[in-house]
């Protein structure tokens, strides 16, 4: 053991001097390749020590398979190893034999070897292989450590015989389509995986695999010999690849451990490696921070792995059904092959650039176009440097693009494509600088470019009558509007100007004002584009944060868009900017907040000027009607109402004042709490209802009790009757429990009682984990107070990043200085919370109060 402990220091010593010469290197990826050889070559000659002091048979052989086995280990990746036995050796047959090889593989953990075994005979590797692609990928690569040579040969041999390539073709790419759907088959994730993302390592692995078992090669410089790839793609791809390699291997020393993901954690140590820094020397933050930079250049490196992957499988998937592609020409410059379009020169864009826009017009216009072919993306990718200010100033691309815009179909996949090939940032400059652009704010997950695009596809589905169902209302309108094209131009430039300083609404609103001037759009069209793009975030922002029953706010916003058309089309770009940023961002309650303000506004617009008293009455009357559906007795509702003020109506819809009504005709003024619970109307959550004594601190006792039991609070609208009782009314989500609303129900309705009943101090807040993205960015904490308008209550607005229990936190200091809170709107972003109230009490008069409250919340939110 003292020996096996020796060669263990040893290996150690020796695999952290090749480690502090990855580190060393800085941003060069010289020698990357040699590196990870060298850690291979290590952990092969400790592996052929380990075998000759095993004494095992003379006629088993220890294979390498997998990364090991193509000679490349990173620094913590698994040392796989296949420890191969003749066919008339199975290890189970042989108590002795496995008690030897069980020995063996010990002997390498002790060492200090990360080992992944399997022990197989030939025909079991045959018959596995057979059965499991992963297996069969895994022995493509298999490499003789020590051992009998002629037992490996006979595997290969064997192993050849029954290789079909183009079964292994099919299999490999549709794992491949498996692989990228999982990463939403996009390079741009904020967080991407190196190895498995579309555009990492693996796509280059999944090229060499169907190659080699094709016959084409087992390197680059084999695959460009026999016609696969030319000289300059095979420079292209082993410069993209080296930078892959010295991401990983950076990123796995920055962990400590095996880590193919650039989680936000890390993104930091790894760009430092690099040399990236966030600061000059003198201190000055500079434009782009180190993790930007870095990532940038991952972006760029996975974007050409992805374009030359494509074109080289292609090729490889031509090499093996040359019969299947049969040219049918399309005009004179493009043929359609198999359903992809080929040009019909190699050097076609850089004798005619008219035709690289023409390219995706005929993939939007032609029926049974599917992708481009390998030729025709090889043409691209050699044509960029035609793509230059005389080409984006050429009147005849200017009037393609817009046909390209104006297309009844196909827009969402033409952009998808002009971008994945480099084209939409060459022809939109603008577009070009957002390519790969990390979004630090807490609820973006994707890049700004790829935003934009999802952005885009979310509008175009408004249009499409096969996505009806997902937003009927947004459908509906979308329905009845006579120029698409112009909220897809909105929807491309309404993020264009992140990451230039300043305010991205206005710099978007120049640039898209730029593009329309330059191609000719419409006036009245032009500026409906330069309104969307300049005022895309006042809906959201209106809409979950300022009190929707106020009829100024109503007022204020129909002053702002103006008229009908350019209301619909704001809102219309909002839920599809929302929609887009995050998968976790967008819910029913957001959509229920923008489509009340949208009915609001067109009331306003339509003539009826915002009128309190008509509105109060309106609603008492609808909700009279559904309580007469219900069969309460005949006036049933006048002790309740008698106790409610306008403040009440105004903030309340029909259905809700019934619902309370329903409830609470027979507990007015009761001296036990009341509380209620449905299904929100709204599709997600639950709708809480609670009436009770009014007591200082009852809304924030209600909050702790949601914090405790899991609940997020969407929304609170909180009620004084004239009785001195409050009736607040909450929607709540708990994430882990959709779908079970009777079971919730029945718990809050009993527990929330007690809660409320037991009385006693209040509860500290609990602290929980931080999620792992808040603590990479954390938010600085605002709180502004100030009086609303009317100097009549106060206006109290929180940003923070989101943390479970926040709401209670704020409740409880609130509580603590006797204020009551009116309302409360909770807006959260992904991981940022944008929350407001409407709050009194006397201690608001008193200016040394007030700053006492804002340190007090600016305290609790930092902690």
């Amino acid at each position: 053991m003292t020996e096996v402990h020796a060669l263990r220091d040893a290996y150690r010593r020796d695999k952290a001097a090749l480690m502090a010469s990855i580190q060393a290197t800085g941003a060069s990826t010289r020698g990357i390749r040699v590196l990870l050889r060298k850690l291979s070559t290590l952990a092969g000659s400790l592996l052929q020590e380990l075998w000759r002091r095993a004494e095992l048979p003379a006629d088993l052989a220890l294979v390498a398979v997998g990364g090991f086995g193509r000679d490349q280990l990173f620094p913590y990746s698994d040392v796989d190893v296949l420890l191969l036995l003749p066919d008339d050796r199975a290890a189970d047959g042989c108590s002795v034999l496995r008690a030897q090889l069980e020995a063996f593989i010990g002997s390498c953990w002790d060492a200090g070897l990360e080992i992944g075994s399997s022990v197989r005979t030939i025909a079991e590797c045959l018959a596995e292989s057979a059965a499991d692609v992963t297996v069969q990928t895994s022995l493509l690569e298999a490499r003789q450590v020590c051992g009998s040579t002629e037992l490996f040969a006979q595997f290969q041999e064997q192993y050849r015989a029954q290789m079909d390539p183009q079964a292994f073709l099919v299999a490999k790419t549709l794992e491949m389509r498996q692989r990228h759907n999982k990463y939403e088959n996009t390079p741009y994730s904020l967080e991407p995986n190196c190895k498995e993302s579309p555009g990492g390592l693996r796509d280059l692995q999944m090229i060499l695999w169907v190659a080699r078992a094709a016959g084409l090669g087992s390197t680059w410089k084999e695959l460009a010999a026999n016609g696969m790839a030319t000289a300059f793609e095979v420079r292209q791809i082993e410069r993209n690849e080296a930078v892959l390699c010295l991401i990983r291997a950076r990123l796995h020393a920055a962990a400590g451990r095996h880590e193919d993901r650039l989680v936000f954690d890390l993104q930091t140590s790894v760009a430092e490696s690099f040399g990236y820094r966030s600061q000059a020397p003198d201190g000055s933050r500079l434009p782009m921070r180190a993790s930007e930079a870095m990532m940038r250049r991952y972006y760029w490196a996975a974007k050409a792995v992805s374009q030359l992957s494509q074109i080289l499988l292609l090729n490889i998937e031509e090499a093996l059904n040359p019969s299947a592609h049969e040219l049918r020409p399309i005009n004179e410059r493009f043929f359609e092959k198999s359903g992809l379009i080929e040009v019909a020169s190699d050097d076609l864009y850089l004798k005619d650039p008219h035709a690289i826009l023409e390219t995706f017009l005929l993939y939007q216009t032609t029926v049974g176009l599917k992708d481009l072919s390998a030729r025709t993306l090889r043409a691209l990718y050699n044509a960029r440097g035609v793509m230059d200010g005389a080409f984006r100033s050429d009147p005849v691309n200017r009037t393609a693009f817009m046909r390209i815009l104006q297309q009844p179909a196909g827009i969402t996949h033409a952009m998808r494509l002009m971008n994945q090939t480099s084209v939409l940032g060459r022809y939109l400059w603008a577009f070009r600088g957002i390519v790969g652009q990390m979004q630090h704010d807490l609820f973006h997950v994707y890049t700004v470019d790829q935003h934009i695009l999802m952005v885009l596809r979310n509008v175009r589905r408004f249009f499409m009558a096969e996505h009806a169902h997902e937003y009927p209302f947004c459908s509906q309108l979308a329905g009845g509007w006579d120029k698409p094209w112009l909220l897809y131009l909105a929807a491309l430039f309404h993020d264009i100007g992140k990451g230039r300083g300043g305010d991205h609404s206005q710099i978007g609103a120049m640039e898209v004002r730029r593009f329309c001037r330059q191609h000719k759009v419409d006036r009245e069209d032009g500026q409906l584009v330069e309104f969307l793009v300049s005022e895309h975030l006042a809906m959201s922002r209106i809409a979950q944060k300022e009190d929707l029953s106020d009829p100024d706010v109503i007022a204020a916003f129909a002053k702002r868009v103006g008229n009908e058309r350019y209301l619909t089309a704001l809102y219309l770009l909002t839920v599809a900017d929302i929609r887009g940023t995050s998968p976790k961002v967008w819910n029913a309650w957001k959509g229920k907040l923008l489509e009340d303000l949208y009915r609001a506004t067109l009331r306003a617009l339509g003539g009826r000027a915002p009128d309190a008293a008509a509105e109060v009455e309106a609603r008492k009357r609808e909700a009279l009607v559904l309580l007469a559906l219900s069969a309460l007795p005949f006036e049933a509702h006048k002790a309740l109402w008698a106790t409610l003020d306008v403040s009440y109506f105004m903030r309340h819809e029909a259905a809700d004042i019934a619902w309370h009504t329903r409830h609470l005709s027979r507990h007015v003024g009761a001296p036990r709490a009341v509380v209620r619970a449905r299904q929100s109307l709204a599709g997600d959550g639950l709708q809480v209802m609670v009436y009770a004594p009014d007591q200082e601190d009852l809304f924030a006792r209600i909050c702790g009790y949601f914090d405790r039991a899991g609940f997020s609070i969407l929304d609170a609208r909180v009620h004084t009757a004239n009785n001195q009782h409050a009736l607040d009314t909450f929607q709540i989500v708990a994430d882990d429990q959709a779908g079970h609303y009777r079971e919730l129900t029945h718990m809050v309705e009993s527990d929330l009682v007690h809660v409320i009943e037991e009385g006693g101090p209040l509860p500290e807040p609990t602290r929980k984990r931080v999620s792992r993205r808040v603590k990479s960015f954390p938010i600085a904490p605002r709180v502004t107070l100030r009086p609303d308008e009317k100097a009549q209550r106060w206006l109290l607005a929180i940003s923070a990043s989101d943390r479970a229990g926040l709401l209670y936190l704020v409740a409880r200091v609130l509580a603590q200085h006797h204020l009551s809170v009116q309302l409360a709107k909770v807006s959260t972003l992904g991981e940022r919370v944008e929350d407001t109230f409407l709050v009194q009490g006397p201690e608001l008069q008193n200016n040394a109060r007030q700053i006492q409250i804002e340190t007090e919340l600016l305290r609790e939110l930092s902690a």
